[in-house]
């Protein structure tokens, strides 16, 4: 068994995004390995209690490196660039955390798991001796500036501003260019990363989702009658990327269909898109369920028929392994991480555009999965296909051989 250690800052067995990510790495690669993982222990009580049942727990040594409940209360407000004074802090002390483990236990490879945004690579990169693996990196991609045409120009100038430092930051950035040549193996979250690290580092990369999402055995009992409700569901956060106003609108494009779109997610503008729904009369098509907890969202995706996601900047998304764990067909933009993995096989996609096209590409694709909806039980069928290949799991395998390959 190899010996890893893991930096994840965020880690917890009851989440999904960064917090899932941290722990289902964990517990998959320590099937195979001996595994420590630096985090920070908000979770703790979560963490032992899950960690208790696990039959491979004797391979996973938790070491948490906490912080204050003001800077985790900075780290849940995103956007409060505060918080990243206080991360790297926490990463100088990770480094000193880091290099203890590493000398006690003669580590073989050092991972550095999450945050997965590029800006941050931490510091572990300078610990010399143990390969060094860096990923699944995000955050690389740009926003297409074509959807903010209808924003305040405000809003316009802080896309267009964030896009040119994304680029310089990822080109000029020291320890991100440090840790990218420092690293043995780079994993990519989306297309776009491996793009960068070989168009401006000449480095080659794996492309790895990253997240996974279960095996199941789960079977849809698909009613297919037509006076039913088309049941459509859509989840994520309320912010700009999400572009919940094309989801909204395009049903409004639908309204002469009997079809409901279940939104669930909070966020600032919850009231702005409540309004639009009613200003396009479709409030009684686009039921508001505000924050749901993860499992009753699960069940909700379980007994619905499409999942819409209308995300166009992120990596591969959660809560797209989600449907496909649950069997639910996909319509989404063919983009970021997600997009070369849906395929027609398992859903529907578009091409970024604008929001007026994309509302009517949506649209004529809904509509024809409404007209022919014998096809959605064969793409819920075809979900399982791709559940083994984008599994923790089988990601853990394929990890655990570039490790052994690797030292």
């Amino acid at each position: 068994m190899l010996k890893i250690l893991l930096n994840a800052y965020a880690c917890n067995p009851n989440w999904g995004s960064e917090q899932g990510i941290g722990w289902h790495w964990t517990i998959e690669l320590a099937k195979y390995n001996k595994v420590w993982v630096i985090t920070e222990g908000e979770f703790k009580e979560n963490i032992e209690q899950a960690l208790s049942k696990l039959p491979q727990k004797d391979n996973i040594t938790f070491v948490y490196n906490n912080v204050t409940p003001k800077v985790r209360a900075m780290c849940w407000n995103q956007g409060d660039w505060r918080f990243y004074y206080y991360y790297r802090k926490w990463q100088k002390k990770t480094l000193d955390i880091a290099r203890k483990i590493c000398k006690e236990h003669s580590i073989d490879i050092i991972h550095q798991l999450n945050m997965q945004g590029f800006r941050e690579p931490g510091l572990l990169w300078k610990i010399k001796g143990p390969k060094y693996v860096w990923g699944p990196v995000g955050g690389m991609y740009n926003m297409p500036l074509s959807y903010t045409k209808n924003l305040t120009f405000k809003k316009k100038l802080f896309f267009r501003f964030k896009n040119i430092i994304n680029k310089l930051q990822y080109r000029y950035q020291p320890n991100v260019r440090k840790a990218i040549q420092r690293s043995d193996v780079l994993l990519a979250s989306t297309p776009e990363e491996q793009r960068v690290f070989k168009e401006i580092y000449g480095r080659d990369s794996f492309f790895v989702n990253d997240t996974g999402c279960d095996v199941t055995d789960f079977t849809h009992n698909w009613n297919l009658d037509e006076e039913r409700p088309l049941k459509l569901i859509w989840v994520a956060k309320f912010d700009f990327r999400k572009q919940l106003e094309i989801a909204i609108r395009t049903i409004a494009a639908l309204k002469d269909l009997n079809i409901v779109l279940n939104i669930i997610g909070t966020g600032n503008n919850e009231a702005l898109y409540q309004k639009l729904a009613s200003e396009l009369n479709v409030q009684d098509k686009c039921i508001f369920w505000g924050r749901v907890e993860h499992d009753e969202v699960l069940e909700m995706m379980r007994n619905s028929d499409i999942f819409f996601f209308t995300s166009i900047a992120e990596a591969t998304s959660t809560v797209i392994l989600e449907a496909i764990g649950a069997k639910l067909p996909i319509v989404c933009f063919n983009t970021c991480g997600f997009g070369p993995i849906v395929n027609e096989k398992i859903g529907r996609k578009i091409e970024l555009s604008n929001p007026s096209k994309s509302v009517t590409d949506f649209s004529n694709i809904i509509r024809d999965l409404y007209v022919h909806r014998e096809l959605l039980p064969e793409m819920s069928d075809n979900c399982k296909y791709l559940q083994r290949e984008l599994s923790w799991a089988y990601k853990a395998e394929l990890l655990t051989n570039v490790y052994n390959k690797i030292v």
